[in-house]
């Protein structure tokens, strides 16, 4: 088994991680707006092809839209110090401009960040990092991660190149209530932060932040019992209890669903994966639908020995698991799935589809089953290569997502791509 980290390394390789502001300026600059196709030659487009320099490498988290449509998301390497950058699209026209809201020096605002930015309540960027924060982390990691958030420049940008502000807002320590490579986060009603990370005794938690006296303070450490891999971030239902997959562990070890509930951190487990027909090392955060199922996918088994989609139902104080669909091919989804407002399900994969580079996916309900659709199969080329997020939505039902491999071939096996899938 395989965490997300590793597995994006088996894809990438080592990339240069060192560059100059005044190299940073002139790329930024030179960054052109990306002319949208005629939907009628084709439905998929890249929107952005990363060259692993100012603009960064390796997006692989998903990607968060604001109001007026525009993108923002995350790559993980790259950038003007070496350290990863938090970048955006916006429209201009028919087209697209990319800009960068801000790159990471390291040590100690930050370095590295995997997930996906979140919106806060108020209107604020967060997110986290895997490294660059408190220096001399445990078992020979240099510096953990952190909390951030970032807020736009108070005057309207002149230039592309219009830095916001970053301000950190908690540092992991590495000791027994955090480590180094926090997850995403998710807010609840109240503000407060829920976010997964591991601990120096090799256990998987779940942490709150609670905002205090103008900071943040944990104030909850939740240690997952039968742990034997990496978490998902967490997904809150309207109660406030949290659900997540574990990769590893459970009745069969091959991974399992489990809620949390109240302040004591109590552990139901929803569902272990056996390994069979039902998949195994579920990766990808949950969703709900509308009337409090769950959706998740597993990476690796299923009949189709490349990973499966489920349903997890309540009744009665149980939880029904649902087979929905198989997928083949050299690796399936790691990513969250998305919902649509008729019930349809999206998702990727990493090594699915007709090249092994991975796939677009939708899953339609019909009568009691599902129906699967390939909406793009990447080649490993200038579209991309095993995407490993979930897919946005505009208000027009264009999809958007991110693929840290392929496009430009200055990183290792490319440094990936921003694409968008119109109806």
């Amino acid at each position: 088994m395989q965490s997300k980290k590793q597995f994006c390394n088996l894809i990438s390789g080592t990339i240069a991680r060192a560059a100059t502001v005044a190299l940073a300026i002139a790329t930024v600059f030179a960054l052109t707006v990306v002319l949208a196709q005629s939907a009628q030659a084709q439905t998929f487009k890249v929107l952005h092809t990363f060259t692993g320099g100012a603009d960064g490498a390796e997006p692989g988290a998903g990607l968060t839209i604001d109001k007026a449509g525009n993108l923002y998301g995350t790559a993980t390497y790259g950038g003007s110090y070496g350290n990863g950058t938090v970048f955006k699209l916006s429209h201009k026209g028919s087209g697209w401009v990319f800009t960068l809201p801000y790159s990471f020096r390291g040590l100690p605002d930050g370095a590295n960040p995997e997930a996906a930015l979140v919106f806060g309540p108020d209107g604020r960027l967060y997110g986290t990092t895997f490294l660059g924060g408190v220096k001399d982390c445990y078992y020979g990691m240099e510096t953990c991660g952190t909390v951030f958030n970032l807020r736009p420049a108070a005057s309207a940008c002149k230039t592309a190149l219009c830095l916001w502000t970053e301000t950190v807002l908690y540092r992991f320590t590495g000791g027994i209530d955090s480590a180094s490579n926090p997850g995403g986060l998710a807010f609840d009603p109240a503000g407060n932060m829920y976010i997964s990370t591991g601990n120096q005794q090799e256990q998987q938690i779940v942490v709150e932040l609670v905002p205090s006296n103008g900071g943040w303070q944990e104030t909850l450490s939740c240690v997952i019992r039968d742990s034997d891999g990496n978490i998902s971030g967490v997904t809150l239902d309207a109660a406030g209890n949290l659900y997540a997959v574990d990769a590893g562990g459970g009745a069969y070890d091959q991974g399992f669903v489990f809620q949390l509930t109240g302040p004591a951190c109590t552990q139901n487990i929803l569902y272990s994966f056996q390994g069979g027909t039902d998949g195994i090392n579920p990766q990808g955060s949950l969703i709900f639908d509308n009337v409090g199922n769950l959706y998740g996918t597993a990476y690796g088994s299923g009949e189709g020995g490349g990973g499966t989609v489920f349903e997890l139902s309540p009744s009665n104080g149980n939880w029904t698991f649902s087979l929905l669909y198989s997928f083949t091919g050299a690796g399936g989804s790691g990513a969250s799935l998305t919902m649509d407002a008729a019930g349809k399900l999206y998702g990727t994969t990493c090594g699915d589809g007709a090249y092994e580079h991975g796939s677009v996916f939708k899953l339609t309900p019909s009568g009691g089953s599902w129906t699967y659709s390939s909406l793009h199969d990447f080649t490993g080329g200038s579209d991309g290569a095993c995407p490993w997020s979930n897919v946005t939505f505009d208000a027009n039902g264009n999809l958007y997502g991110t693929a840290p491999g392929g496009g430009s071939q200055n990183c290792y096996q490319g440094c990936g791509v921003v694409w968008e899938i119109t109806p």
